[in-house]
């Protein structure tokens, strides 16, 4: 028997592990469940505009974003049976329908003001799920 991580294609090892840590993280340090659930991205954006509003120097949370930033895109990954994609150190998540999405810049634009981890996955899950 092979576990899930054995079966997804190699792109997705870092973004999994990404996500996994930061859903540790906040689980300890701030008290933070999150269960890779689109309802979940709403504490993930509240987080992210609570990080900005406090100034908080973008080094101090650039690894932070990484990681909610993959955990979006496994939820996209979850609802959607996407998969996760890689060149040159970058990594999206590829639709069934043949889009493909950036996460993880998704999470920095949030953290300057100017993007929804929630509002990317209702866009990436629209037409792809209910078929």
């Amino acid at each position: 028997m092979t576990t899930e991580q054995e079966t997804r294609p190699s792109a997705a090892t870092k973004p999994v592990r990404w996500a996994a840590d930061a859903v540790a993280t906040l689980r300890e340090g701030a008290r933070l469940h999150l269960d890779y659930s689109a309802q979940s991205l709403w504490r993930v954006d509240r987080l992210i505009d609570e990080l900005r509003r406090e100034e908080t120097p973008y080094a101090a949370v650039e690894n932070v974003l990484r990681g909610l930033g993959a955990y979006a895109g496994e939820v996209i990954v979850r609802q959607t049976g996407a998969e996760w994609w890689a060149t040159g150190g970058d990594h999206w998540v590829r639709t069934p329908d043949g889009r493909l999405w950036d996460p993880v810049d998704e999470a920095r634009r949030c953290f300057a003001g100017d993007g929804s981890l929630r509002l990317l996955c209702r866009d990436a899950t629209l037409g792809t799920t209910g078929r």
